[in-house]
């Protein structure tokens, strides 16, 4: 998991898959086929590779229509990361409710079974076992069958949707809080109101090329609801980095420091955290470590001093800066002594992506220069 990855993959797709990226991103072929989607997604999650570039770099490839719709799906990940911190209770219930719903599987034993049988993809439900066997193994499924996924485990098995998200979060190697946590959302009618996604056997047979023919899915299901939606609060101010010497922290959701707001100041020292999901699987672990290596390597040369993992006094007495931590385990884990720098790119979006999608959407030739 390095930038370097991250960039081979990006020029792969853009030379391959990326040209039909519109009309074939929904059909998920299987294992072994070439990716309908550009597989991108856990080199934006740690930032190895920036939305900002990644963006660039399509509509140079392809024009700006051309890369429209894909474009359009890479600022779908910075919605959700501004809606998340424009609504952090959204974050916060869902932890409370994931762990009241491990509390139940101890306490019910008909939900521990159900429960039980799906992670271990033993269902019955033709797909949905497989997503979950290849989720495990791999850490990685399709958008579309993450959709389906999350369908079938809440209004067919009738299983809670905050221990599917767990689920997802412990196994996905780009598993990220906001894109998680809402989407998961967004699927049982709670992101939209009244609006959610319902897996049909025909949609399902249509875009696996007919590799998967589910029978007994409930198509006609009520979306969820919650007593109170999660309140929405102002985008928190970043701070401004410092003239002179600084320490420099990295954390998982930003590892491209060379591009970071550093203004004035000179990064004399670099320490890197690793703040995992709860319950992380030992691929997104080792993931996790081989990008935080890979950034302290590149910080290193970039700013030529030492750089590792942070210990005691790490930071020598200077002033510590990192990238703005969104809403999720890093941020949790920073210490509040910290000046946190934001992106350029986020300064923009997050502020438009308080509400629905649309605002952000309308505003996308406008924040890209397009």
């Amino acid at each position: 998991m390095t930038r370097a990855a991250g960039l081979e993959r990006l020029s792969d797709f853009l030379a391959g898959a990326g040209a039909d990226y519109a009309g074939s991103r929904n059909t998920d072929r299987g294992p072994g086929a070439t990716p309908t989607t550009s597989a991108l997604s856990p080199y934006l999650r740690r930032r190895l590779i920036t939305e900002a570039e990644v963006v660039a770099a399509a509509e140079s490839a392809f024009g700006d229509g051309g890369a429209e719709k894909f474009v359009s799906e890479v600022f779908w990940r910075t919605y959700f990361k501004g809606h998340l911190e424009t609504h952090p209770a959204a974050w916060m219930d869902y932890l409370v409710l994931a762990a009241t719903d491990r509390e139940r599987l101890a306490a019910e034993p008909g939900l521990h079974r159900t429960y039980e049988t799906a992670i271990a993809g033993r269902t019955g439900i033709d797909g949905f076992d497989d997503w979950a066997r290849a989720l495990v193994e791999t850490g990685w499924l399709h958008n579309h069958a993450r959709m389906w996924f999350a369908s079938i485990w809440i209004f067919t098995l009738r299983l809670p949707w905050a221990l599917g998200a767990d689920f997802f979060m412990r196994h996905l190697v780009d598993g990220d809080p906001a894109s998680n946590t809402l989407s998961w959302r967004w699927v049982a009618g709670l992101h939209t109101r009244g609006k959610h996604y319902v897996a049909r056997a025909e949609n399902i047979r249509r875009y696996t090329d007919g590799r998967f023919d589910p029978v007994g899915l409930d198509e006609y299901p009520d979306c969820l609801d919650e007593e109170m939606p999660p309140r929405e609060v102002a985008v928190p101010g970043a701070d401004a980095a410092p003239a002179g010497d600084v320490a420099l922290l990295l954390h998982l959701d930003d590892l491209h420091p060379e591009s970071l707001p550093l203004a004035e100041a000179r990064v004399a020292r670099v320490g890197g955290f690793l703040a995992h999901a709860e319950g992380a699987s030992e691929g997104v672990r080792v993931g996790d470590a081989e990008a935080m290596t890979d950034a302290l390597g590149r910080a290193a040369a970039h700013f030529g001093c030492d750089a590792g993992p942070v210990t005691s006094e790490w930071n020598n007495g200077l002033p510590v800066v990192t990238a703005w931590a969104p809403i999720g385990p890093s941020a949790a884990a920073l210490p509040g002594e910290c000046l946190r720098v934001r992106r350029a790119w986020d300064e923009a979006a997050w502020p438009l992506s308080n509400r629905g999608y649309s605002r952000l959407r309308s505003a996308i030739p406008r924040l890209t220069g397009a």
